[in-house]
């Protein structure tokens, strides 16, 4: 059992989280009307970089937002922010419904508890 249990979480831990681009993810989102969750970064950004590897880089973390969102990441730098998104710090994040409404804005770097926490209602 114990074996078993090992398996399971080296599998989990080698599952990186797949980022779509904002046009494939509304494709899914017809299909499957899961949330996007739009994460909106900057280059050089040390907080979004400390997401990303403390938060997006876990391989059970990811799993679990791939089960409940359509994970989106766009760059301020590089991108132009769909729905005329305004940002002020990064990262921020948006959940947004397949109406295009914003059901819900988390700004700031947060831990795995605390994202989950904060996210774990949305659906």
């Amino acid at each position: 059992m114990k074996t078993l249990f090992m398996a399971c979480a080296f599998v989990l831990s080698l599952h990186a989280l797949e980022w779509k681009s904002y046009e494939e993810a509304k494709a899914l989102q017809k299909q499957n009307n899961k949330l996007i969750m739009l994460d909106v970064i900057r280059t050089n950004c040390r907080y979004c970089e400390n997401m990303e590897r403390d938060v997006f880089d876990d391989g059970a973390m990811g799993a679990w937002i791939e089960e409940r969102f359509i994970p989106v990441k766009l760059n301020l730098d590089t991108d132009k922010l769909p729905l005329g998104l305004k940002v002020s710090f990064t990262p921020s994040f948006f959940f947004i419904d397949k109406h295009d409404v914003i059901v819900k804005k988390i700004p700031g770097a947060w831990n795995i508890e605390d994202f989950q926490s904060m996210t774990k209602e949305l659906k």
